[in-house]
């Protein structure tokens, strides 16, 4: 007869199992050896063992193999295992990449805000920011153009607790705008900026069904040279609307937009700007 021995471990000292998890399209995950945290784009076959593809915030890809307990879902360690559906499960994100936070009330409005040129730039934050920027309480409102950017900040009177945070077009050395921003020094305002003519230059060529954004010749409206050369009609709120419609999140926004924003949101939420 064969004998039976029971397990005396007591039970805070055995070790848990580790859960498999499908790896669906959309779930977030972080690789438990490098920390890189992204969402998982596809899951392959190869030589070597099944892999997933992750992407991060930015658009960057790293590819992993499916070893067991090799990452981490909301801080505890899961083994991945290729999904049956497409149905994706685990944290949702919004469409800037983070974490979606399910009922979460938009927090009272910071008293620091974010500038930005003009409406179309705020238009294209809020589709993809939107949710972020509801759930810290920080407002975004756009100016018509920065020529009066040096007392627009001193009629604001940016404090440690009110910072001021402004995004310009076409911030590159010898700009117009490169000049202005040089003339404000308070150093609890941030003006970052992107290199493009306009922020539709901002949304990747691809995700608007163009191969490229064409160049406009100097001293031609750029917008309107934009919908010629694309043979558009030439009205330049309806083009807005069709290039508007074409983002998604943000794997459909060049990556110089994705970090100013994400620089500028971090400075008007930093400890100490707090809500008035």
């Amino acid at each position: 007869m064969r004998s039976y021995s029971p397990d005396l471990t007591p039970p805070w000292k055995r070790k848990k199992p580790v859960p498999e998890v499908p790896a669906d399209v959309g779930l977030v995950v972080e690789d438990a050896g490098t920390g890189f945290c992204g969402a998982v784009v596809r899951c392959e076959k190869t030589a070597g063992g099944p892999t997933v593809t992750l992407e991060d915030r930015f658009g960057k890809h790293r590819v992993f193999p499916m070893d067991p307990a090799a990452f981490l879902l909301e801080g505890e360690p899961v083994t991945l295992v290729r999904a049956r559906t497409a149905a994706p499960r685990g944290p949702r994100l919004t469409a800037s990449g983070s974490i979606a936070v399910p009922d979460a009330k938009a927090r009272v409005a910071r008293a620091g805000r974010i500038y930005v040129e003009g409406r179309h730039d705020a238009e294209l934050v809020e589709r993809v920011w939107g949710d972020d920027l509801r759930i810290e309480g920080v407002v975004v409102e756009y100016l018509e153009g920065v020529d009066d950017l040096p007392a627009i900040v001193g009629e604001f009177g940016p404090t440690p607790e009110a910072r001021l945070g402004v995004l310009v077009d076409h911030l590159v050395p010898g700009s117009k705008e490169s000049r202005i921003a040089a003339e404000v020094t308070d150093e609890n305002v941030l003006i970052v900026g992107h290199p493009f003519v306009d922020v539709w230059e901002a949304v990747k060529p691809e995700s608007v069904g163009i191969r490229a954004w064409p160049v406009v010749p100097r001293g031609q409206d750029w917008k309107t040279g934009v919908c010629r050369a694309l043979e558009w009609p030439e009205n330049t709120g309806a083009a807005w609307q069709r290039i508007l419609g074409s983002v998604r999140s943000y794997r459909d926004l060049r990556p110089e937009l994705l970090g100013a924003v994400e620089h500028l949101i971090d400075h008007v939420t930093v400890e100490g700007a707090d809500s008035r």
